[in-house]
C-alpha cells in the first residue's frame, strides 16, 4: 500500500517532529510512505478568506502532486477536510477537474482516522509515562466524525492515562484567520479552553491539529503554565513525544 503524506504548512515550518512521528506510525502499519517534496499549502487559508482564485490555484497544484497513490494521510483534520469535502466544490464548473478533485477526496484521510479505520491498527509503536486530555479539533470533529479514533488509539499507549477534560469538545479559539483577526475573542475563547485544559490534571494536552496546539500552549504559558506539554496526537502515538523529552533533559 503506496501512502502519501500531505505534511501540512504549519507542521513543515513549526514542528517537523509531526511529520516525522506520522512516518513512524504509517510505517509501523505496513504502509509505504511518499512525501512528495513539492507540497506546500492546501489552500485552507485562502479559502476562508474568500480568495477563491488562489485557493484553486492550490487546490490543482495539490491535486496534480498527490494523483496516483492509493490514499493520502495528513496529520491534521482541517487540511484533510478541505481536501476532502472543498475541493470538489471549487470546481463546480470544471468538469475534469472536478473528477480529478473527487479522486483525490475520496482517498484523503485524516491520520488517526486512517489509522483506526482503515488499517485497523491494534498496536503504536510510542509510549507515554503520563497522563493525557485530548482536545477535539473543530473541523475533524464536526466535519470528518474524528472523535473515537483518536481515543482508541492513545488507549493502547504503553503508560499513558487519558483524563477527560470538560467541554473537550469547544473550540480553542484558533479558527486560522479567526485568530487573527478577531484577536481579543480568540483569545478569550482560548483561555477557557486551558482553564478547562488544566482541569483534568494531566500531564499534557493532546490534539490532532497543530493550529489548534500552538494556540492552546501559547495561551497556557502566558497564564503561567510552564508544565503542561502540549503535544501532537502523532507524537504520542509513535513515541516522538518521549524522545524530544529525553533530548532537551540532556541538553540543558
Amino acid at each position: 500500500m503506496k501512502v502519501a503524506l500531505f505534511v501540512t504548512c504549519l507542521v513543515d515550518l513549526m514542528r517537523p517532529s509531526i511529520g516525522f512521528a506520522a512516518i513512524r506510525l504509517l510505517e509501523s502499519a505496513g504502509c509505504e510512505v511518499v512525501v512528495p517534496a513539492s507540497q506546500t499549502c492546501c489552500g485552507q487559508p485562502a479559502f476562508n478568506s474568500g480568495d477563491r482564485k488562489a485557493a484553486m490555484a492550490l487546490a490543482r497544484k495539490t491535486i496534480t502532486e498527490f494523483a496516483g497513490f492509493d490514499y493520502v494521510v495528513a496529520p491534521s483534520g482541517s487540511c484533510a477536510d478541505q481536501i476532502r469535502t472543498e475541493y470538489p466544490g471549487l470546481f463546480i464548473d470544471d468538469p475534469e477537474w472536478r473528477r480529478r478533485a473527487e479522486a483525490l477526496a475520496a482517498c484523503t484521510w485524516e491520520l488517526t482516522s486512517f489509522l483506526v479505520d482503515v488499517l485497523k491498527v491494534q498496536a503504536v509503536p510510542g509510549r507515554f509515562d503520563g497522563s493525557l486530555t485530548y482536545h477535539d479539533s473543530c473541523t475533524g470533529l464536526r466535519s470528518l466524525g474524528i472523535k473515537a479514533q483518536p481515543r482508541q488509539l492513545l488507549a493502547r499507549v504503553p503508560g499513558a492515562t487519558l483524563k477527560e477534560m470538560p467541554e473537550s469538545e469547544a473550540c480553542c479559539g484558533f479558527g486560522g484567520t479567526f485568530s487573527v483577526k478577531f484577536g481579543n475573542i480568540s483569545a478569550s475563547i482560548a483561555e477557557k479552553k486551558c482553564v478547562n485544559a488544566q482541569a483534568a490534571m494531566a500531564d499534557a494536552v493532546v490534539g490532532g491539529d497543530l493550529g489548534c496546539l500552538l494556540n492552546i500552549e501559547g495561551k497556557l504559558r502566558r497564564m503561567g503554565d510552564e508544565k503542561t506539554r502540549v503535544l501532537h496526537v502523532a507524537e504520542v502515538l509513535a513515541g516522538v513525544s518521549e524522545a524530544l523529552s529525553s533530548s532537551n533533559g540532556k541538553s540543558d
